[in-house]
């Protein structure tokens, strides 16, 4: 089991802009991905970003466009800001990290993001 740290997160107004951190410290995993995924009330699980140890991003279609996500693959940690933000981004985001090879994947707890209107 590889724990994840997650950071950031809360209450944020509609319009404004949310930071996320996730640091797989204290881990010897080889890296091949890490990202972001989240889950609305009452809605599956959905991609909102991830990024490979050599920094290929995909984003999810309801952030595309205002939405960054950059790995520090040194401290093993990914970062993601979301610009613009909409009641629609309420949601549990949860950081997903996978190893090198594509075997392994580990969930963090999720944190809980509410965007006010």
């Amino acid at each position: 089991q590889v724990p994840l740290v997650e950071s950031g997160g809360g209450l944020v107004q509609a319009g404004g802009s949310l930071r996320l951190s996730c640091a797989a410290s204290g881990s010897d995993l080889n890296i091949g991905s890490m990202g972001w995924y989240r889950r609305a009330p009452g809605k599956q699980r959905e991609l909102v970003a991830s990024i490979t140890s050599d920094g290929i991003a995909a984003y999810g279609d309801t952030v595309k466009g205002r939405s960054t996500v950059y790995i520090d693959i040194s401290r093993k940690t990914v970062y993601l800001a979301i610009d613009t933000l909409e009641p629609e981004d309420t949601a549990v985001y949860y950081c997903k990290c996978k190893d090198f090879y594509g075997i392994w994947e580990f969930w963090g707890q999720g944190t809980q993001v509410t965007v006010s209107s």
